[in-house]
């Protein structure tokens, strides 16, 4: 299969977590789950430059630079992972492609639904794989609900009620960033963390055909981290969504990042004709499974712990009920990635699979906006 080369924008939380899946993807995964190229971890870039090579040292990188537009430009970078703050997305995107280069880009996909649209043309048009990091789609307990409900073991699903909350934005006295500036975030929760709960949406249920929206700014300012005073929060800390899916089911979802308690309160109970699944983040080696069937005294939910009968948990770990982490989901994610690479099926979400996402969490913010309207996100 040959190899290729890696090259990592980014060295904050999501790029530490690219470098430790490139690393690890070959020693967990094998090559059980179809033709995988090797990897090269070749370039890595941040600011200054010191930083960066201190990072490309702890990562394994064998270069460092504080220059992405070198690294996009290298000829020994085969793929891209970017990790920076969300207003880099797009133009390193772009100059990715142009250079004929593969993608793995953190979400949002970009600040705006024209950037997104512009991302998703290039990707179409360079024939290069594209992959958003929606990981939390790689949860074994994600993927049986999604095999549950495609065989039919809660009958018809007729409602999705979702909820993301976390609490890292729920501080008044947290200072301002560039989370608060719609100019550099784009959004903010529903661009941090209610695209996740979207892609769970559309995994399980398909399109969303029409939603109303309202936002809140929790906290109206903030001060600036050298005391000179403070500045406005732009980007929304709170929404709440009523959702109609293209099947005709209804849902809704609520969502954010001021919910004191909450760390990665990411979930769902989708409803059925005959039963009920229900998942949580903060538990996320668990699902739960209501059957309306046998003898009435005797129906409860059922807790279902992931193990090896849940692919791919048995690469990681043989026993059932030891649980996979955060990380382990990234490393599911790279090797769908470089088996797309090597010729596999296509990876998701591409480019184009995350646009559909990018409309719905901008939509939302449009039905907001102007005074809740109905948005019809894909017309």
């Amino acid at each position: 299969m040959g190899s290729v080369g890696v090259g990592l924008i980014g060295t904050g939380f999501m790029g530490k977590t690219h470098a430790l899946a490139w690393r690890n993807v070959k020693a967990v995964m094998g090559r059980d789950l179809g033709a995988m190229p090797d990897v090269r971890l070749e370039v890595l870039c941040d600011t200054p430059s010191d930083r960066a090579a201190a990072f490309a040292d702890q990562f394994g990188f064998a270069r460092a630079t504080g220059d992405w537009q070198a690294l996009v430009a290298d000829p020994a970078v085969d793929v891209v992972s970017i990790t920076t703050p969300n207003q880099m997305h797009h133009p390193i995107a772009l100059a990715a492609l142009k250079a004929g280069k593969h993608i793995w880009c953190e979400k949002p996909m970009a600040l705006t639904l024209a950037q997104a649209e512009e991302m998703e043309r290039a990707a179409r048009e360079a024939g290069v794989v594209t992959m958003v990091g929606y990981n939390y789609l790689r949860n074994p307990a994600i993927t049986h609900a999604q095999r549950l409900v495609a065989a039919g073991a809660i009958g018809r699903p007729v409602q999705f009620r979702g909820w993301v909350d976390e609490d890292y934005q729920a501080d008044p006295d947290l200072p301002w960033t560039w989370r608060a500036r719609i100019e550099e975030a784009g959004l903010g929760a529903l661009g941090d963390i209610g695209s996740h709960l979207v892609s769970f949406a559309h995994a399980l249920m398909g399109p969303i055909e029409s939603l109303v929206a309202d936002m809140q700014v929790i906290h109206e300012t903030r001060a600036l981290p050298d005391g000179s005073g403070r500045r406005p929060v732009e980007t929304e800390d709170a929404a709440s969504v009523l959702l109609r899916f293209a099947n005709g089911a209804q849902g809704s979802m609520v969502i954010s990042r001021s919910a004191w308690g909450r760390k990665s309160r990411l979930g769902f109970e989708l409803h059925g004709t005959s039963g009920m699944i229900v998942f949580d983040q903060e538990r996320m080696n668990e699902l739960h499974l209501y059957q309306n069937a046998g003898p009435r005294a005797e129906q409860g939910f059922k807790t279902i712990l992931t193990g090896p009968a849940h692919p791919p948990y048995g690469h990681f770990c043989p026993a059932p009920g030891h649980q996979l982490g955060f990380n382990d989901l990234k490393v599911i994610e790279c090797a769908e990635l470089l088996r797309t690479i090597g010729g596999g099926q296509p990876a998701h979400p591409d480019f184009a699979d995350a646009l559909a996402i990018e409309r719905v969490i901008h939509g939302m913010a449009q039905s907001a906006r102007e005074g809740g309207v109905r948005v019809h996100p894909h017309a």
